[in-house]
C-alpha cells in the first residue's frame, strides 16, 4: 500500500534527546561569565534554539556590537558537551516511536556531527540510525533555509518533499522545513505550541508517545486524499 510518505526527518536536541535545557542552561553561564549577559531559560530559546553554533556566535556579536572573546566559542563547545556527556538522556518515548517506525528516517540538525555522536551514542539511539545522520555543516545554508532537509532526503533516496515528514521542535526549524516544501509536526513539550504553528507546523503534539498514532493518521488521510 502507498502510505502517503517516503521518509520522516527528525531533529535531534529537543526531538530524540533531552539536550535543549541543559545546553541552554549551561550556555546562559557562560554568556554572563564572558560578555555580561543575562538571559532567562526562556529567553535562551526564543534566542538560540535551533540555530547552529556558528549562528549563535553571530547572534552574539550582534548583540554586543563586536565579535565575541575568542574563549567564547571552546567555552560554547567544551561546557555544553562536558554538561550533555553527563546527563542527557533520550526523549521520553523516543525509542518506541522508532522501534514502530515501518518508514524509512534519518537525523538533519544544526548540530555537528561530532556533537550527535556523543548525544545519539549516549543516549543508546544512534544505533537506530546507522548512519543515516545529516548535519548542516555539510551544506551552504542553515537553518531555517531548507539545504539541510532537501540534503537529507536527496541522500536518503526520498527526493519528492511533499512525501517527507519533519519533526521539529524550534520554530526555526520548523520554517525550514516548510520551505523545503514538507509536512511539519511540531514537538511542542518545552516550545510552546502557539510559536511552532505560527512558524508554519502543520500539527503540533506535546508527547513523543502519541507521535506513531499521528503518523499513520496523517499517511492515512493522505492517502485516502490521493485515491
Amino acid at each position: 500500500m502507498n502510505p502517503g510518505l517516503d521518509l520522516v526527518i527528525f531533529d535531534c536536541d529537543g526531538v530524540l534527546v533531552d539536550s535543549e535545557r541543559v545546553a541552554n542552561e549551561v550556555f546562559a553561564g557562560v554568556l554572563h561569565e564572558i560578555c555580561g549577559l543575562r538571559f532567562t531559560l526562556e529567553d535562551m530559546f526564543d534566542t538560540f534554539v535551533g540555530h547552529s553554533r556558528l549562528q549563535c556566535l553571530q547572534k552574539i556579536e550582534a548583540l554586543i556590537g563586536e565579535p565575541p572573546p575568542a574563549e567564547l566559542d571552546l567555552r560554547y563547545q567544551q561546557d555544553i558537551n562536558q554538561a550533555l556527556a553527563s546527563s542527557v538522556e533520550a526523549i521520553a518515548g523516543i525509542e518506541a516511536v522508532l522501534d514502530q517506525l515501518s518508514l524509512p528516517y534519518c537525523v538533519a540538525s544544526s548540530g555537528s556531527h561530532e556533537k550527535m555522536q556523543m548525544t545519539l551514542g549516549k543516549t543508546g539511539l544512534i544505533d537506530f540510525f546507522d548512519g543515516n545522520i545529516f548535519s548542516t555543516s555539510e551544506v551552504e545554508r542553515g537553518k531555517p533555509h531548507p539545504d539541510i532537509y532537501l540534503h537529507a532526503a536527496a541522500s536518503m533516496g526520498a527526493p519528492d518533499p511533499a512525501r517527507c515528514l519533519v519533526i521539529e521542535d524550534s520554530p526555526i526549524g520548523v520554517s525550514g522545513a516548510v520551505a523545503a516544501g514538507m509536512t511539519v509536526f511540531g514537538f511542542a513539550e518545552l516550545m510552546p505550541a502557539h510559536k511552532l504553528q505560527a512558524s508554519g507546523a502543520h500539527l503540533v503534539f506535546e508527547s513523543m508517545h502519541s507521535l506513531p498514532d499521528l503518523i499513520v493518521s496523517h499517511a492515512t488521510r493522505n492517502n485516502s486524499g490521493s485515491e
